[in-house]
């Protein structure tokens, strides 16, 4: 099975600029390059950070441009977000009883759980009473399954201050409630930074944001520096034997070169001109 990720997109309304960047443009690139290269993929899920100030313009601009997937698609909350107003504009997204956005998919593959993680009045992570129980449920359904758990939050600290200051809150009731299942990798956002590991025996990635990025410095001991580092998307290829989560940075525009080793020397690297879409490549040695 092939899942893309997509993470912190912050769009703002159509036209404007966000640290001098366009969010949306940014989107609709990256839903081009998936359309291009993964359009058979079965799931895409967007975690989190959807709109930067919850504006319904913002929503109306994603909900229109991601009908340019070809596949399902699941879309979380992050700090960001305006649950109201995000559920007034995709008024058939998945939620529990409770309101909270978050929902099941089942496959030969195990469970799939989309976890909401929001709280209005704080950007660092939330999961009350309400949403534990929920999950506890949807857990008990399937013990034993493998389960593949996505979120905007970290629920456990990843050593950068300015993402930890901004942790899941209720990260020891979190770790209780997933202990003693079979949760096979959690996939999250927020943290703007490609990092991958495990916590408590469970693999985790998560990968940079569309629009911005949090600053690689560990030495800041508050404060949150930006950057304007390459976006990128996630493609994770998941089967019973392995979880693997490449990142795309897919706005990267180097130079490329095709190797071919059998080549003379200095002759082995082959420029790979930038042309239009279904032009001929006209291949030729770096040094011819």
């Amino acid at each position: 099975m092939k899942i893309i990720q997509i993470t912190d997109p912050h769009l703002v309304k159509p036209g404007e600029l966000l640290l001098t960047s366009d969010p949306l443009r940014r989107l609709e690139a990256c839903i081009a390059d998936v359309r291009a290269h993964h359009a058979d993929a079965e799931l895409c899920v967007v975690t989190g950070d959807l709109a930067d100030r919850g504006e319904p313009e913002a929503y109306a601009a994603l909900r229109d441009r991601l009908r340019g997937l070809p596949m399902p698609v699941r879309l979380l909350l992050g700090n960001h977000d305006d649950r109201a107003t995000f559920r007034a504009s995709f008024r058939d997204v998945a939620a529990d009883p409770h309101g909270f956005v978050q929902s099941t998919l089942d496959g030969e593959l195990g469970r799939f759980i989309f976890l909401d993680t929001n709280q209005r009045g704080t950007h660092a992570g939330w999961y009350c009473g309400e949403r534990q129980a929920w999950l506890r449920e949807r857990l008990a359904e399937v013990a034993g399954r493998p389960v593949y758990l996505f979120m905007h939050h970290h629920p456990f600290p990843v050593h950068l201050q300015a993402a930890d200051d901004l942790i899941l809150r209720q990260s020891a009731e979190f770790a209780e409630i997933v202990s003693g299942h079979a949760v096979r990798h959690i996939f999250f956002g927020h943290v703007h930074r490609p990092i991958a590991g495990s916590w408590h025996g469970i693999p985790f990635t998560t990968l940079r944001g569309l629009n911005h990025q949090v600053w690689l410095d560990f030495s800041l001991g508050s404060g949150i520096v930006l950057s304007l580092e390459p976006p990128a998307y996630a493609i994770a290829f998941v089967s019973e034997a392995a979880v693997v989560v490449h990142n795309h940075d897919f706005l990267d525009d180097s130079p490329k070169y095709r190797y071919d080793p059998d080549r003379p020397p200095g002759e082995e690297f082959i420029p790979i001109p930038r042309l239009p879409a279904g032009a001929e490549t006209d291949e030729r040695p770096i040094n011819g």
